[in-house]
């Protein structure tokens, strides 16, 4: 990437009657706002071709009393940013990119007040918290059949209790993203040393054969730190060529403002790893593909039937328990060997699909969303 141009204070479209999203994201010293820039450039060309005035906004620069603040826009053709002035944003696009800089008490107090100002509509407020998405899950007939006995990590005699229903365990830090920090433990009883603890690295797993719980106990304590957990009964899942793989389903919410599929992507697991994210060894695949070769035809028609029908109810449940306005998610879904569908993980800032198909479509349904939600302000301003 070259060199950021140097401030720019011109008024930049001031008087253009056209709705105007920011791209949210937080300050940065050296790099003047944090964030994957390929995206942010990404969104503001496809809202350029859509008609909409678009630009990243810092939590800092955004002053809820002006007419007008200060944001970057992208130059394609020198490949570089510029700090402008903008008209006041409709509609606010949350990428703040990590969890802690969403957990900042000033950052926390932005969102707040942007959520109660009527001047804008602010979508995707924050990252889920997994035992969240399973309580709200679990409460609803319509979704509850798709979750996995789900605990707190929090005592080793609760570990030993699910453990002797469910053979297979998965522990997740409950603000994890990416796979990191998730394990695994397995009981296998006729084994000398029972208890098998897997530990997902950087593009690889190690291992620890335990003896005894306490052992196990005292390991997983080690590797937890701080960061609370919860403990998930382990699923079977189908295979492709003796590796396991899951599907990432993206939902979006259309320009009527209703949950739509985007897509649905396919993950197979690496060699050695726990998890089949792609920065972890797993490798992309078309889901047809792999729901067929494991399935058959019509088996695997019905299971896709199946779960574009599950993605869309739990969507629609999360945006009911989190009580906030949701414009997006990506879903983790596995299909057992018996053809079940489980959710595993939910995600309120997707990252990009690498499926060219579903990369352009979630791009231009941001915009088809954000129309409807400046559709639903200007109508509410003119009194209709």
């Amino acid at each position: 990437m070259k060199p950021e141009h140097a401030e720019d204070t011109s008024v930049h479209e001031l008087n253009a009657d056209r709705p105007v999203l920011a791209i949210l994201t937080i300050d940065d010293d050296v790099l003047m706002f944090r964030g994957n820039r390929a995206n942010f450039a990404d969104l503001i060309r496809t809202g350029r071709e859509m008609g909409f005035i678009v630009y990243v906004l810092t939590v800092k620069d955004l002053k809820l009393k002006r007419s007008t603040v200060k944001g970057y826009t992208y130059h394609e053709k020198s490949d570089t940013w510029s700090r402008q002035q903008f008209p006041f944003p409709d509609i606010i696009y949350n990428r703040i990119p990590q969890r802690e800089d969403e957990m900042l008490p000033l950052v926390r107090k932005k969102l707040a007040a942007c959520l109660r100002n009527p001047r804008l509509k602010l979508f995707n407020p924050t990252f889920f918290n997994k035992w969240q998405l399973f309580e709200w899950l679990r409460s609803s007939s319509s979704t509850k059949p798709f979750i996995p006995t789900t605990q707190r990590l929090l005592t080793s005699a609760g570990l030993h209790r699910l453990m002797r229903k469910h053979s297979y365990l998965y522990l997740k830090p409950v603000s994890g993203k990416a796979g990191k920090g998730i394990m695994t433990v397995k009981l296998l009883p006729e084994k000398q040393l029972p208890f098998r603890l897997k530990i997902q690295e950087d593009k690889k797993s190690i291992t620890y054969n335990c003896a005894s719980l306490p052992k196990l106990w005292n390991r997983i304590v080690k590797q937890c730190g701080n960061a609370p957990y919860i403990v998930q009964q382990g699923i079977r899942l189908a295979q492709f060529n003796d590796r396991k793989f899951d599907l990432r389903a993206l939902v979006q919410k259309n320009q009527r403002g209703q949950w739509e599929l985007t897509g649905i992507g396919a993950r197979v697991a690496g060699s050695f790893s726990i998890t089949t994210h792609v920065p972890r060894g797993g490798s992309i695949e078309d889901p047809f593909k792999l729901l067929n070769s494991y399935f058959g035809q019509e088996q695997a028609h019905i299971i896709q039937t199946k779960v574009k029908n599950a993605v869309l109810a739990i969507a629609r449940q999360i945006e009911r328990g989190s009580g906030q306005a949701l414009g997006e998610m990506s879903l983790d879904l596995g299909v057992d060997r018996n053809g079940k569908i489980w959710f595993f993980e939910a995600n309120a800032k997707p990252m990009k699909f690498d499926e060219t198909h579903i990369r352009r479509k979630s791009l231009e349904q941001i915009f088809h969303y954000s129309q409807y939600l400046y559709n639903k302000k200007t109508a509410k301003a003119g009194g209709a």
